[in-house]
């Protein structure tokens, strides 16, 4: 069975026996914040108001602007992978999860192994939901949220689905729970906010909340009401329009949570948390100019988060951080502020203290990602290490720096699928402090360096646990299951 397989490799890279946290004793006597955790789907570096002047995000720019915004906040290329760093604290490349994302018919999830954080977090007294896009696999009841921490559950299973019917592939895929949801017209982003808002104000205030947020705003489908889209008059390009419509969407909701947080007295106990779980995707009109590149690719565009914190416990206001965070760091990081004692041998750095006061990243070095499943199209890897950055390998679809009413129709961006022969053997150093954009490949005047960090992305090399990215299985179809998308059948 494919989920044996998955818990069979992952354990490999975990002791046997050994909880994935530290058992010392934890006092919750202190108060313990709530924390609002809100991912944005495919957003883009350049898709925010706080860069962008162009773009209308007055909820995100005020809660980012009263915390600090994360310059160097990192994530994986694409959605499942991210997903799952978050929840466990673990790079994908050891989770079997590191080639592409789950798709619908995959009998495959996380690694049943591992604990995720709302587990963690139920054991510190928190109450726990999650509202939007889960993409962690549902082809058993285990691999689904409220098996995996959550008291509730309100969204969908899959990676994508259009924000009005809730259907993707033939199939629908909405629930309340375990109980399947009927499509009613409403747009996504208005649903996960008036059941937000509706949690926040039955919640039990002497208890800590922790409310994890992933919309499925701003993923294709390019769908919103008129309203949002015709705030963008002088974009002509019609997809950039939508889009830019979704984000403002996506904000107005954000501002509605927060206006629920205020009314039930909670907010100023509130620690929000905002990351992209990738870069923006422009074959859709997401923009990440001036990082090149973008969503599937191991260039900044396509791992650099939009991302930024703010509320309980943070102390350094208006400010930007530049320190390094990852994708991993967020599950420790967020135990942490939590009151609870993160396990040391997790990828993940508890990055609390060095947020808190905006002090040194705990960081020096990471890995975007490792997959060595189907070299000839999409294999790569690459590696951080202080100021420098080395990717060995085919870097992903998307090699431009692309401006705002720029997209690229083609799945495959600039880049026809046989030049990723031509990166065979090739590897690109880059120094992100002096040359962020990425445009001066220093790998032929730096071998010395290039050495360096092949060699380390080598012992990183040496844990990986190869992909597990089963072909599609016939008994997932909606139709065995009265048209929705169910778990049960791996």
């Amino acid at each position: 069975m494919h989920l044996h397989c998955i818990m069979s490799a992952a354990s490999i890279l975990v002791f046997l026996g050994v909880s994935l946290f530290s058992s010392s004793d934890t006092s919750l006597s202190v108060e313990r914040p709530n924390i609002l955790f809100i991912v944005a789907d495919d957003y883009g570096w350049n898709d925010v108001g706080f860069r962008n002047p162009d773009v209308i995000t007055p909820n995100i720019d005020k809660l980012a602007r009263s915390g600090m915004i994360l310059n160097s906040s990192y994530v994986m290329p694409v959605c499942s992978p991210s997903r799952n760093s978050f929840m466990t604290g673990h790079y994908a490349f050891k989770s079997g999860l590191q080639h592409i994302v789950i798709k619908p018919q995959q009998p495959v999830c996380s690694p049943l192994n591992y604990t995720f954080l709302p587990q963690k977090l139920k054991e510190l007294g928190y109450a726990t939901h999650a509202l939007g896009k889960w993409h962690l696999g549902f082809c058993s009841w285990e691999c689904t949220p409220t098996y995996r921490g959550f008291d509730t559950f309100y969204g969908f299973y899959n990676g994508k689905e259009d924000y009005y019917q809730l259907t993707i592939a033939g199939g629908k895929d909405f629930r309340d729970n375990k109980t399947p949801v009927n499509a009613t017209g409403e747009y996504s982003a208005h649903m996960y906010a008036r059941r937000a808002e509706s949690i926040i104000k039955d919640h039990n205030a002497s208890d800590p909340l922790y409310i994890y947020l992933p919309f499925q705003s701003v993923h294709q489908p390019l769908q919103v009401p008129e309203m949002y889209s015709n705030q963008y008059p002088n974009v002509k390009t019609e997809s950039r329009k939508t889009y830019l419509g979704m984000v403002t969407a996506m904000d107005e909701a954000i501002g509605n949570i927060t206006k629920a947080l205020e009314a039930k007295g909670i907010f100023d106990n509130t620690l929000v948390i905002f990351t992209s779980d990738n870069g923006g995707w422009v074959s859709y009109a997401g923009n990440n100019y001036p990082l090149r590149g973008g969503k599937t690719t191991l260039f900044e565009g396509g791992t650099r988060a939009t991302a930024f914190v703010s509320g309980a416990g943070i102390l350094k206001h208006n400010s930007i951080y530049d320190g390094i965070i990852h994708a991993v760091d967020w599950m420790p990081t967020v135990l942490s502020a939590a009151g609870g004692t993160p396990d040391p041998n997790l990828d993940g750095i508890d990055q609390w203290e060095s947020l808190k006061t905006g002090g040194v990243s705990k960081r020096t070095e990471f890995i975007y990602n490792i997959d060595d499943m189907q070299p000839e199209i999409c294999g790569h890897a690459a590696i951080r290490m202080g100021d420098y950055k080395l990717i060995d390998g085919y870097p992903g679809y998307y090699q431009d720096w692309y401006k705002p009413d720029q997209v690229e129709q083609s799945y495959y961006g600039d880049t026809p699928v046989n030049a990723t022969q031509l990166f065979a053997d090739k590897m690109m150093l880059f120094n992100l402090k002096d040359d962020p954009n990425e445009r001066v490949d220093l790998s032929k005047k730096l071998p010395d360096v290039v050495s360096k960090l092949k060699s380390r992305l080598e012992e990183y090399h040496n844990l990986i646990v190869p992909a597990n990215f089963p072909p599609p299985s016939k008994a997932s179809a909606p139709q065995n299951f009265n048209g929705f998308w169910t778990p049960g059948w791996c």
